[in-house]
This record gives structure tokens, sequence and C-alpha cells, in this order.
């Protein structure tokens, strides 16, 4: 009887061992791989990973904005002692033209993410809390129109920004007052309002709207702006704070010009892409109707969005409606082949930058609401590949909606 009391027992703990790994395994978590993974059930959300983020916060602005930049500040180069901060510049697509703004941002007291560990009391780790929370504090300017897109630039001691309008004006605007007053602030959130600031030049000769704008990393108070009339205009800052626009712009698109990009080597060259599918380079130096001196047709199945220059190597990078990123060679550019061609994205890429540290490294957006970080240094290990996942994606972030740049 006690023999058969124990196996009956051992039978239960079995299958109480069981039903735990049954249970363990219905709720592990899981990597979501978009285009590969089974898309999410109602009853379903994101589980945010904080181990896979150094560093990780959210701010808001009262509108969306369609473009930001980062403004530099003085500061230093290359910062790693915690807590960070940093100031942007965002332009708004308000519900109504007289409602848009530029807001000039400064983004404070950014911690790192802090791993689970001993932790302390409950009082020393509310008070840890509260003094480890980020600050958001801006300035708004008012701007007429949607902002379509805003870089921004050093001028001398000035902090400069172009804005392109959906109402096709261009204008430049000195931020430097903005952020002194934003850096001198502390304490809560808060935005203060710069209802007379005026931009100190605007430029009506697009007379259409447009998405692209680019300053030169190289020659100071050099900028383009291209429309969706299929026109780029050249900017030069002149003796005295002068700004002459060269009245004939660099015609060969055949639709609206996307994005544009100086080269960080080469003072006078410039890239662009287009919604008429096509890649083309131009050197400046040459008359308005000979500046092209290389075309790729047919860079994109469909329109060229987005187009980064890289200041370490010979590269372009590009990325279209199509959702392909394409790596280009100005070796070889002639040829109209793509040096790397990747697709991840499920929808037309948005935005494009290569990394101003590392060699290889790029990021992108696109409509499909993820944000990726390529390494095209890295190589497959078989032991560890993912089906359908290219080798050289680093990292992919989500939860963001409509990430335009």
């Amino acid at each position: 009887m006690e023999e058969n009391s124990t196996e009956q027992l051992n039978e239960i703990e079995m299958m109480d061992d069981e039903k735990e790994r049954k249970k363990t395994k219905k709720h592990k978590k899981k990597v979501y791989i978009p285009g590969v993974s089974r898309p999410l059930r109602e009853d379903e959300d994101w589980d945010f990973d904080p181990e896979a983020y150094r560093l990780y916060h959210s701010f808001e602005t009262k509108w969306p904005c369609l473009s930001f930049d980062i403004v530099a500040d003085d500061l230093g180069d290359n910062r790693t002692d915690f807590p960070m901060s940093c100031y942007l510049i965002g332009g708004t697509q308000a519900e109504k033209a007289t409602n848009n703004e530029l807001i000039v941002m400064k983004l404070s007291n950014l911690y790192p993410i802090e791993s689970d560990g001993a932790s302390d009391s409950e009082e020393d780790l509310e008070e840890n809390t509260q003094n480890k929370e980020p600050k958001f504090h801006a300035s708004a300017i008012p701007h007429l129109g949607i902002v379509n897109r805003v870089k921004t630039t050093v001028l001398g001691q000035s902090k400069v920004c172009a804005a392109f309008s959906s109402q096709g004006k261009v204008t430049l605007w000195n931020l430097t007052q903005a952020m002194e007053e934003i850096s001198d602030m502390e304490g809560r959130d808060r935005i203060v309002k710069r209802p007379k600031e005026r931009p100190f030049f605007s430029f009506l000769g697009h007379q259409a709207e447009g998405y692209a704008l680019s300053w030169s990393p190289l020659k100071m108070g050099k900028l383009a702006s291209g429309d969706i009339r299929h026109k780029i205009h050249l900017w030069t800052m002149a003796e005295g704070g002068r700004w002459v626009v060269d009245e004939k712009p660099l015609i060969g698109h055949k639709d609206s010009v996307e994005d544009l990009c100086w080269s960080p080597v080469e003072e006078t060259m410039l890239a662009s892409c287009s919604a008429d599918h096509s890649i083309k380079l131009w050197d400046t130096r040459s008359a308005p109707s000979d500046a092209c001196v290389c075309t790729v047709e047919n860079a994109h199945e469909s329109h060229a969005n987005v187009i980064s220059w890289s200041k370490f190597e010979p590269l372009l990078v590009s990325g279209g409606d199509d959702s392909i990123l394409n790596v280009w060679s100005l070796k070889t550019m002639q040829y109209k082949e793509p040096v790397g061609r990747f697709k991840q994205h499920k929808a037309p890429i948005t935005s494009v930058e290569w990394s101003p540290h590392e060699t290889t490294t790029m990021i992108a957006s696109g409509e499909d609401n993820q944000v990726t970080i390529w390494d095209l240094s890295l190589e497959a290990d078989s032991a560890e590949d993912i089906v359908d996942v290219p080798q050289q994606l680093l990292f992919t972030h989500m939860g963001q909606k409509e990430v335009k740049e």
C-alpha cells in the first residue's frame, strides 16, 4: 500500500511539473520580427524591453512634427557623462496654418536605464526617482504654414535653421536667443512663446512647396533647397551677411525633389533624389544646365524618398517608396547598380542617416513604424541566423507611429 502511494505521489509531481513547463512555455516572451512573426492578436501588446536600451525617454509636443533636427550646442562633442542633455528643433503640422510653430527644445536630466539590482529604501527610491525625472523646456516661434522640413547649421556664433513651408516659402531663422532662453530654464517642464520672432531672410522663388533642404558641412552658409516642381536652388551667404539665391535652378529631375545631401568631403558636390525614381549627382561649379554629372534613372522601383552621404567612405544610402534601402558606391555608381540592397521594411522609407561616428553604421525609418539600425560590416553567423532577416540588421526599434525623420 505504501509503495502504491509513493508511485501515485511521484505521478502527481510529474504532472504538476509538466503543467508548470507548459505554463512557462505559454507565457515565454518571444522576439517579434516584422514580416517574419505572426501579427499580434487583439489580446496581445508590445512589451518594452529596457535591457535593449542604454537610454530611453519619450517627450511630446502639442502638434505632430514632420521634421526635426539636432541643434548644435556648446557642451562638447562625444559626451558620455550622465545626466545628458541635448537641443532639438521641430517644425509642426497643425490643423490651422496660423497655429504652426518652430519649437526649439532642451531635453535635459537624461539618465540611463538602471538595471534591476539591490533596491534602496522606499523613501530613498522615491527621492532618487524624482531627481532623475527628465526635463522638457522649449521656446515656440510662430511659423505660417506647415513646416515640411527644417535643417540647422552654425553661422559664426549663431545657431540658425532653414524651414521649408507648405506655402512654398523658405525662411532662415536665428535660434540663438531662443537657445539662450531655454538653456537657463530649470524646474518643471514648460514652453515659452516668442510671438515677435521673425525670419531674417525669406525666399519665395520656389513658388511651390518642397521637402528637400541641406546645409553644406564644408562651406559655411551654403544651402540647397528643392521643391515639388523639380527645381533645386543654391543659396550662398555673401559678405556682410547678405544672402544670394541663384536665380537659375538646377533642372534635371522630372518630378518632385524629395531630398538633398551635400558631400561631406567635396565642397561642390551635391546629391539629390526624386519622385521620378532617380538619384542625381551635381557639380555646383558648373552652369545649371551642365551641373549634373551622374544620373541613376531607376535607383528605386518607385519614388526615391531620402538620401544620405557617408563622411567616412564614398558611399550613399537611399530609401524609397519600394521599402528598399540601397547603398551606392561613388566608384561604381555610373554602372547604375547598388553595392548593397536591403529589404526589411514593409512600407515606404521615410528617413536614412549614416552614423557620424561609425564607418559602416546607418539608421533608417519607415511608414511600417520601424526604425532600423544597420551595420554593413556584419557577416552571417550560421549558428544564430534568423530566417529572412538581413545579416546586417543590428537593431529594430518599434512602438512609435508615423516616424518621419
